[in-house]
């Protein structure tokens, strides 16, 4: 898989980037048809300390998944990006799962009626 990081108005550290990408290439454990992500670093301009911003968009066959999480640093904000990535792929699993299976439900009781 491959992954673009983009950091909006700063530079992003190199460490930072390779933190990024090792957390989301755990992802493939769960979906292995990722085509490709894309992660946007944003710092926010508010008070409050929990500024930095981390959006996730992967696309996968047939579909598109997002995650945004605002946090104090970087690293906890992509922590709980990916996290959310990850419920989003197994909700995804499951869903497209139950859809193969009912589908073969419908097909099997509609040659019954002939």
């Amino acid at each position: 898989m491959n992954i673009t990081v983009q950091s909006i108005k700063f530079d992003a550290d190199q460490k930072l980037v390779d933190f990024i990408k090792r957390k989301t290439g755990k992802l493939e454990q769960f979906l292995d048809n990722i085509i490709e992500g894309f992660c946007y670093l944003r710092l926010e301009n508010v008070d409050d300390e929990f500024n930095k911003v981390v959006e996730l968009k992967f696309n996968i066959p047939g579909s598109q998944l997002f995650a945004k999480s605002q946090a104090k640093s970087f690293e906890e904000a992509t922590d709980l990006a990916v996290e959310s990535l990850r419920r989003q792929i197994n909700k995804h699993k499951t869903k497209t799962r139950n859809n193969g299976s009912n589908h073969k439900e419908i097909l099997s009781t509609e040659g019954e009626d002939f």
